[in-house]
């Protein structure tokens, strides 16, 4: 019950009911990724995802990528893309800029007390 209201009254949770509806009437599945977003195609060619959490561009996978993006018409099977990996590549990951996970130079997260080279302006 909850879902429901955050679908029509908050957009950046997953889908609006504009969203839901036009998916509904006009959109045809064409698969899923690894990370569990749906993506969806028009007759008249138009294509959208609906995302399994929250909404995150960096979450699609490279070949859903090249697919919505036009780059690319065949739609990517989840099992050849597997197929294909090479033991070396890594995991896709979302965009990590913000969280408490982001990357930091050894130098700067080991010296807290690191000199300004600047001197901020004063009012």
């Amino acid at each position: 019950m909850i879902n429901f209201f955050r679908n029509i009254f908050i957009w950046w949770n997953r889908q609006t009911i504009g969203t839901m509806l036009y998916t509904l009437f006009f959109g045809k599945f064409r698969g899923t990724d690894e990370f569990g977003n749906k993506y969806y195609e028009s007759k008249l060619g138009k294509r959208w995802v609906i995302y399994a959490n929250e909404i995150n561009a960096s979450k699609i996978s490279n070949d859903w990528y090249s697919w919505i993006h036009f780059l690319n018409n065949k739609i990517p099977n989840f099992e050849m893309i597997k197929k294909n990996k090479y033991p070396w590549e890594k995991r896709r990951q979302q965009n990590l800029t913000g969280t408490s996970e982001t990357y930091r130079p050894k130098k700067i997260s080991e010296n807290k007390n690191i000199k300004k080279k600047y001197e901020t302006w004063k009012i």
